[in-house]
């Protein structure tokens, strides 16, 4: 099993292309394709947890309380995506 991640193939300042541990036997496959969209969608949804769902820095003490925080996040960004959902055609 080979783990699928990201690829960073910036240049830098000095004109050098980064050099990444994944070669062209893991990019190659379709698979890998599919796994950097939906990777891609799920860091939008933290991403958008830690900005706008108020948990980059948690100001609770206890797993209990976090998790329900996070659980109650979480259900806010469902409750945002249903109208671009239910636009969506089938």
């Amino acid at each position: 099993m080979t783990p699928h991640i990201a690829i960073n193939g910036r240049v830098s300042k000095h004109g050098v292309v980064r050099k990444t541990a994944v070669d062209g036997r893991v990019t190659r496959h379709p698979g890998y394709a599919i796994s950097q969209v939906v990777r891609k969608r799920v860091e939008e949804i933290f991403g958008w947890a830690k900005t706008t769902g108020e948990l980059a820095q948690v100001k609770l003490r206890g797993i209990a309380k976090v998790s329900a925080l996070f659980t109650l996040g979480l259900a806010a960004y469902n409750l945002i995506r249903i109208p671009k959902l239910l636009a969506a055609p089938a």
